[in-house]
């Protein structure tokens, strides 16, 4: 059974073994130390384990400025978003070109090593406006850009030992691991669909369309750095399980986790998701309305247009474009602008901000909007939120 290549065609593997990591291990004490953030971290692991291939450290200068140009890597393969390391505050005379850094988690403990390439000042606010396509500050990837400094440290990375996880440990699956578990399977295509929200039934419509068409469905929500309004992604896991329980079938259905962080970079962020699943063994992605979006920044459909920016062949991973999905009481189903007739005065649709305040005011979403399983989570959620909060 044939399997998508990898970006780049090779998984990518920067996890240090054996003799390799005792040498290193002993190393790192003497070594100028860097600590990292959260984002950081999980890109660390990301591009270990192959998630980000064919990246095999953070990103020089040349590539950075490359992606931001031209959406590519230097060489030409397609890539639309940063993977940069930033000098902390008053550090930046610690690093040396040629030289190794201890990689140290957000705990204080040192999870890995950076071979020192370049070390480049870059500006911020450029970045900004290609990538996120604004320098409004109430932005979340404006305000991170804030954040950090403007001097970038490039060069390959070497993990040695992973950052521990306290949650979601039985749906942690590597590139190579899901890869396996689509053989196992027999699954020669996937559908991924990336979800930072509960799946309300215009999500689950989307992927059982999609579902249609492949052999497997690969639910995979990012739990890496998100917004502190959005839902927490323990409540999103139980409730992405209550639907799989209920509405999914076991035989053509897996829920694994992405763990990256959240750019909200909108279109170029669409892109950075369908090919680092492509390193997860999938061979289509959903692209539904204002993917990667957050407010009001991004056309409803602009993460569909990029894709227009590159050869089907170069993506590889086939992505499946989808309009807005609605519950219409006139169908009695859900449906799209694509297959409805009626009018608007008949389609259920709320936004996750809706629905948020809904939950706030104590109010169920409608059956026609989410499961009631789902709902029961999310109005337990609030309300003990709300409780701790008066507490």
């Amino acid at each position: 059974m044939a399997q998508i290549r990898a970006h780049g065609g090779r998984l990518v593997n920067r996890i240090a073994e054996g003799k390799e990591r005792e040498s290193l291990l002993e190393k790192v004490g003497s070594l100028p130390r860097i600590q990292l953030n959260e984002r950081e971290v999980s890109d660390l692991e990301m591009i270990a384990i192959g998630a980000m291939s064919p990246l095999e450290g953070f990103m020089t200068r040349e590539d950075y400025i490359s992606v931001l140009d031209l959406k590519r890597f230097a060489k030409g393969l397609p890539w639309t978003i940063p993977v940069v390391l930033a000098v902390k505050e008053g550090d930046g005379d610690a690093y040396r070109e040629g030289e190794k850094i201890a990689l140290v988690g957000t705990g204080g403990e040192v999870l890995g090593v950076l071979d020192l390439e370049e070390k480049y000042r870059v500006d911020k606010l450029q970045e900004a406006e290609k990538i996120l396509l604004t320098s409004d500050e109430s932005h979340p990837g404006v305000q991170y850009l804030q954040s950090i400094t403007d001097t970038y440290l490039g060069g390959p990375i070497t993990l040695l030992q992973r950052p521990k996880h306290k949650r979601f440990e039985n749906f942690r699956l590597d590139p190579i691991e899901t890869r396996v578990l689509f053989k196992a399977k027999g699954w020669e295509t996937v559908v991924a669909f990336q979800t930072r929200n509960p799946i309300h039934r215009a999500h689950e419509y989307l992927q059982k369309c999609a579902l249609e068409i492949v052999d497997g469905l690969l639910v995979h929500p990012l739990v890496g750095a998100t917004r502190s309004e959005d839902i927490p992604a323990e409540v999103r896991m139980d409730c992405y399980q209550a639907l799989f329980e209920n509405y999914y079938p076991s035989t053509r259905t897996a829920l694994s986790i992405f763990p990256a962080a959240m750019r909200y970079a909108g279109p170029r962020e669409a892109v950075f998701h369908a090919l680092v699943r492509k390193n997860y063994g999938c061979s289509h992605f959903i692209v539904g309305r204002d993917h990667a979006g957050v407010g009001s920044f991004y056309g409803t459909y602009d993460a569909h247009y990029i894709f227009r920016d590159f050869d089907r062949y170069e993506i590889d991973i086939t992505p499946m474009f989808f309009d807005h999905a609605f519950f219409c009481k006139k169908c009695g189903n859900m449906a799209s602008s694509k297959t409805c007739p009626h009018g608007s005065e008949d389609h259920v649709f709320l936004s996750g901000t809706k629905v948020r305040e809904m939950l706030g005011r104590g109010e169920r979403p409608p059956v026609e909007f989410t499961r009631p399983e789902v709902a029961e989570i999310l109005m337990n959620h609030y309300q003990n939120r709300d409780k701790e909060q008066n507490a």
